[in-house]
């Protein structure tokens, strides 16, 4: 692969446009990390998550993982239309890498936790958008990894039901070795990692912990941001 033009587009010897999502990067992460991903769209963030979850195999340099990587990149990646709501709980707990005897263990907490009570015996066609993603959800944030990857799966369903996600996602931060994130939330970044890496152009821009990285970068999108100093009695 060569690099010949702007903005990491170039063609192969074949003609075929090829662009570099990641460029450069080297990046060691061990039990205990909890790495949040920010950077404007395009950055590589999404690009960076599909290649530690073995989606996309490295061009160029290598990748080592040891433990086991769960990818909640697409919560309803591997759902059936025509299989009741149980069905796919077994169906997206295998493609998640659940055993059978997990599935079976944990189906009547994800029937629970979901709330579709009797819906859950009929087929997926009959479900609401949100009570797939509910369905989605609980499955997906049933599984136990030592590395978990996420993309954006915080805001799903109703109020009530964000309340109930948030803390089940805090529970599965919990029980992972490490994860990373991507997220467009500062606030979520800063609450749930201790490291961040700001990727620009598929390149790291900066990476180290968080508050350094997410205040830099909030300075850099808001640079017009109200500043302003208060004084006590005492000041003289």
């Amino acid at each position: 692969m060569r690099l010949g033009r702007i903005n990491r587009i170039a063609e192969d010897n074949d003609g075929v446009v090829v662009v570099r999502a990641i460029d450069g990067l080297d990046l060691e992460l061990t039990s205990g990390d909890r790495l949040g991903l920010i950077g404007h769209n395009g950055a590589g963030k999404s690009t960076l998550l599909r290649v530690l979850a073995g989606i996309y195999p490295p061009t160029a340099g290598t990748i080592e993982i040891k433990g086991k990587t769960v990818p909640l990149l697409d919560i309803s990646l591997g759902m059936d239309d025509q299989s009741t709501g149980r069905q796919n709980i077994r169906l997206r707990g295998l493609l998640l890498g659940m055993t059978h005897a997990e599935i079976i263990k944990k189906t009547e907490e994800i029937a629970e936790f979901t709330g579709l009570g009797d819906y859950l015996d009929l087929p997926l066609r009959t479900y609401s958008n949100g009570m797939r993603v509910r369905l989605a959800f609980a499955i997906s944030t049933a599984v136990d990894a030592d590395i978990l990857l996420l993309d954006e799966v915080l805001g799903v369903g109703d109020a009530s039901f964000q309340e109930k996600a948030a803390k089940r996602l805090d529970e599965l931060h919990k029980r992972a070795e490490i994860v990373v994130l991507a997220i467009h939330s500062s606030e979520t970044i800063r609450k749930t990692c201790n490291k961040a890496l700001w990727m620009d152009k598929g390149k790291v821009r900066m990476y180290g912990w968080v508050e350094e990285i997410v205040g830099a970068y909030e300075r850099e999108m808001n640079p017009h941001r109200p500043v302003s100093v208060a004084l006590n009695d005492h000041f003289s």
